[in-house]
């Protein structure tokens, strides 16, 4: 478990469990198993603190593993760092929504999918449907979506919404090389990528999104010190030493 000496302490949490199993990389568990971790208004307030809080402290790079944050303040957040969910088990519905709303997906083998409102005169309504037509494609949304069927990792996998699946055990351990291995680089790099990819990502017009990122993030990134760093430990053949992110 890493040590660290935050610039601001993180909120108090009931709902939400917090850990930090490497540098710059904060877990996040909610912690109501009995309840099969449903959320309710106090808990989505709880998680939205946090993910301000995460946001904001130049400590952390980004979020993962973790069992499911909350759907309503995970589709609506509008945060900068990257967040990794890592599936153990049954994402159904909300826990379903959560996972597609992240930026990468790691997968039990034993992890299952499914958007099963429409079973309970429902619908996914927290942000997953354009995120799984922009991923997916139509019609593997709407077989996904119109049906309530459930999928296992594998078909996730091959169907491009899930990064990656590995045995039970394996799960955290490998979520967390991969949370490590980005919050090892420039975290100024890693934001302003990270915006590019969401840019180009919702926006129709490539041309549009890549100048609307040069104009946020790019300009903001070159007058940071962490990309002067970065090209003067690649010429002295060193690692580099990142500081806080301007971004």
């Amino acid at each position: 478990m890493a040590s660290i000496a935050f610039d601001t302490p993180p909120p108090p949490t009931s709902f939400l469990v917090l850990t930090y199993p490497a540098p710059r990389v904060l877990m996040m568990r909610m912690n109501r198993e009995k309840d099969l971790n449903c959320t309710s208004a106090s808990a989505v307030l709880e998680m939205t603190a946090v993910f301000r809080w995460f946001d904001a402290e130049p400590k952390t790079a980004n979020l993962g593993p973790g069992n499911a944050p909350g759907v309503e303040a995970l589709s609506n957040r509008r945060g900068k760092k990257p967040f990794i969910a890592a599936v153990n088990g049954l994402a159904l519905g909300g826990g379903c929504e959560n996972a597609i709303n992240c930026d990468l997906i790691i997968a039990s083998e034993q992890a299952t999918f499914g958007l099963v409102e429409i079973k309970r005169g429902l619908a996914a309504y927290s942000g997953a449907l354009p995120r799984l037509i922009r991923t997916v494609g139509l019609q593997r949304a709407s077989e996904f979506a119109l049906t309530g069927r459930t999928i296992s990792a594998q078909t996730a996998y091959q169907w491009g919404f899930v990064n990656k699946v590995v045995p039970h055990d394996q799960l955290e351990r490998e979520a967390i090389i991969w949370a490590s291995e980005i919050g090892g680089m420039s975290p100024d790099s890693v934001i302003c990528t990270r915006a590019m990819l969401r840019e180009g990502w919702t926006t129709a017009d490539v041309v549009e999104a890549t100048n609307t990122s040069n104009a946020r993030q790019w300009e903001e990134l070159q007058r940071g010190d962490n990309m002067r760093e970065g090209l003067a430990a690649f010429r002295e053949k060193r690692n580099p030493v990142w500081k806080s992110p301007r971004l």
